[in-house]
């Protein structure tokens, strides 16, 4: 399945330069003013994921297709966006694409890296592109509410309850909450669900730090302090010493981290945290051409993992051989788990789990 992130923030926050380190290379220009990058830079990242080169030791496959994640650098966000400052309405667009929200925020001081408000304070930079996201929301809101009531005024069937649902919404937006924090059921969840709000998507906190603080950054004093919610994620990242890991080998960087008291990137906990927050899990197909990694919702039942590798697989499913990756790693591959008993047969409502190997059987 398709996973997008798109990564915001206001300019001159580390945005291109984390870019840059996500997908190891020097493709999006850091430049040190407003608007470096002006159209989306898009890159497709690997999940760091362990259990992928372990199957391929035990299978000793050909190859392995992990799970990836679309990151999208978003060029820089000021006041007044929502209304077309800056490039500010076509920099949303782009936002309302992305399946998830990373929000660099500026924690760093830096004499030579100019702020486009004149200083640092992470929490008026948050409220700033919260405020944006909230504008554009409720002028989304506003038309949608429009249609809802001639749709009650013509009596079309439902229509009263879904506008009810948009109200509430539309009132909450106004008051500065954002959407994805508004108590909605899941059918309500579903009237909203085609607006593709922006402050309704999972949002994930980085904060560009100074080098010197990456260790002691403290993440609960910096959710009181930025006015975020005890739930919301923060991971410190230093960007400029992810960009200096680009041109070192595996074995190089980790050396570099040990040597910083680091024990893993900020780039891999940051990808970790984003396929983490859409609530997404990862299912394995196994053999000796390849080791496939699939990505699939939590709580997806087995005919319809089936179908993310392809649509006929699920129409035809008739069951799946599953075995749990720890039984697949310990029994040494399928053959052994097999022999122990540890395959099992699963039906149309098996719920898939983090780590199924599994193979699938259907009718043509």
């Amino acid at each position: 399945m398709s996973l997008s992130i798109g990564i915001v923030g206001l300019p001159n926050v580390g945005k291109s330069t984390l870019f840059n380190a996500l997908i190891k290379n020097r493709a999006a220009l850091a430049a040190n003013y407003p608007f470096a990058t002006v159209d989306p830079n898009v890159g497709i990242v690997e999940v760091p994921d362990e259990r992928v080169r372990k199957l391929k030791e035990i299978e000793n496959s050909e190859k392995i297709l992990p799970a990836v994640v679309e990151f999208h650098d978003i060029a820089g966000l000021v006041k007044g966006a929502s209304t077309g400052e800056g490039l500010g309405n076509k920099f949303l667009s782009h936002i309302r694409e992305c399946d998830a929200i990373a929000h660099v925020v500026r924690a760093f001081s830096d004499d030579n890296v100019i702020h486009v408000h004149g200083g640092i304070n992470p929490k008026n930079d948050i409220e700033v592109i919260h405020a944006e996201l909230l504008i554009a929301d409720s002028q989304t809101m506003e038309k949608r509410l429009a249609k809802a009531n001639n749709d009650v005024k013509s009596g079309k069937p439902g229509a009263a309850k879904q506008l009810d649902v948009l109200q509430r919404v539309s009132d909450a937006i106004g008051q500065g909450t954002l959407v994805k924090n508004v108590s909605l059921t899941v059918e309500e969840a579903s009237v909203i669900q085609d607006l593709f709000l922006l402050t309704a998507k999972p949002i994930l906190f980085v904060a560009n730090v100074h080098e010197k603080e990456l260790k002691t950054f403290d993440t609960q004093k910096a959710k009181a302090d930025w006015g975020l919610k005890p739930d919301d994620i923060i991971i410190p990242i230093c960007a400029k010493i992810e960009e200096e890991l680009i041109d070192l080998s595996p074995e190089e960087a980790q050396v570099f981290l040990d040597d910083l008291g680091i024990q893993d990137s900020g780039i891999n906990m940051m990808i970790k945290k984003a396929y983490e927050i859409l609530n997404l899990i990862t299912y394995f197909t196994a053999g000796p051409k390849e080791i496939h990694a699939w990505t699939i919702k939590r709580n997806t039942t087995a005919p319809q993992a089936a179908g993310v590798i392809h649509t006929d697989f699920e129409k035809g499913f008739i069951r799946a051989e599953v075995i749990a990756y720890d039984d697949y790693v310990q029994c040494g591959g399928e053959a052994g788990s097999k022999e122990k008993g540890k395959m099992r047969l699963e039906g149309k409502d098996y719920v898939v789990q983090d780590g199924d190997v599994m193979h699938f059987r259907f009718a043509n």
